[in-house]
């Protein structure tokens, strides 16, 4: 190991801010490698459309497994709910912070009827549509400082109140969206660090910032989604709470518009089979395989 660790990061203001985060909780000097993803790049498209998840953490795996990095920091939702890349391994997921959503701008209630709400997560726009279906949804892309200057006139915005916690914005906040509302990202609020598979030396040093309880939920959710499958393109989501020795998750996958969300929740003491579970009885008891079906047709 050398004697300063090099942490690949994206290198907007959050990244860095996550990355910096995981740096101070290690007990080794540090530098970070600023990785340009191609979500950064292509900023003027809907994530949907350039690849959906992975589109902002390939090249800072690839830079950790050229050797460029000897970690890798991750906003954990923006991972692909499969295994690592051959080569690479989730050492470990640090504390996790709110999972909630956010308004910035106004508040649901202070919405009036027709007003718009930019947001570039089809997963927001369902859970927002079925809520209230009179509100007109455009697209939102950037970095957080950017998208904070498009609320529309008399409208909103959405965003993770992670992201606004963590540069120090919450004073912006209109409204925090409970879960009754609207069910969080996957591993929405946590952070993932990834390390070359065999480094022990890596290993060991990320090894004291593993918070289990994060990790059992984050690992419950993301096997929820991985359960889905990959050709699953509607909005999902789903929140892991540990409850005394048990994981419950709650699960949601709705249709595009918003006309029809599918909830349900499951409780065990294996959080990643709970998640496997619950996201089996939407597909083959709720009636979300008919709908997947009908979405790619």
């Amino acid at each position: 190991m050398p004697r300063r660790l090099r942490i690949s990061t994206r290198s907007s203001a959050l990244a860095r801010w996550q990355a910096q985060r995981v740096a101070s909780l290690l007990s080794v000097d540090t530098e970070l490698v600023l990785v340009d993803t191609a979500g950064d790049r292509m900023a003027d498209r809907p994530i949907h459309e350039i690849g959906g998840q992975g589109v902002f953490v390939k090249e800072v795996q690839a830079a950790l497994l050229r050797g460029d990095a000897d970690i890798a920091v991750h906003s954990a939702k923006d991972l692909p709910s499969g295994p690592s890349p051959d080569g690479l391994m989730l050492a470990c997921v640090p504390e996790r912070d709110e999972p909630w959503d956010a308004l910035v701008g106004a508040s649901l209630a202070d919405l009036a009827p027709g007003a718009t709400v930019a947001t570039g997560s089809v997963r927001r726009r369902a859970q927002l549509g079925h809520a209230r279906p009179d509100l007109v949804f455009v697209e939102l892309r950037g970095n957080m400082a950017t998208r904070l200057t498009k609320v529309p006139p008399g409208g909103a915005v959405v965003v993770a109140l992670a992201a606004l916690r963590r540069l120090g914005w919450t004073q912006q906040v209109a409204q925090v969206l409970d879960a009754a509302v609207m069910l969080p990202q996957v591993a929405q609020g946590a952070l993932a660090v990834e390390c070359r598979a065999g480094d022990e030396e890596a290993m060991a040093l990320l090894a004291p910032l593993e918070d289990g309880a994060a990790r059992r939920a984050v690992d419950a959710e993301r096997a929820f989604l991985a359960e889905l499958g990959s050709g699953c393109d509607l909005p999902v989501a789903s929140l892991a709470t540990i409850e005394g020795g048990d994981v419950s998750v709650a699960g949601l996958v709705a249709s595009v518009d918003g006309t029809t969300v599918v909830r349900a929740a499951d409780r065990g003491a294996d959080g990643v089979a709970v998640g496997r579970r619950l996201a089996r009885h939407l597909l083959d008891d709720r009636g979300v395989g008919a709908l997947l079906h009908r979405q790619q047709g």
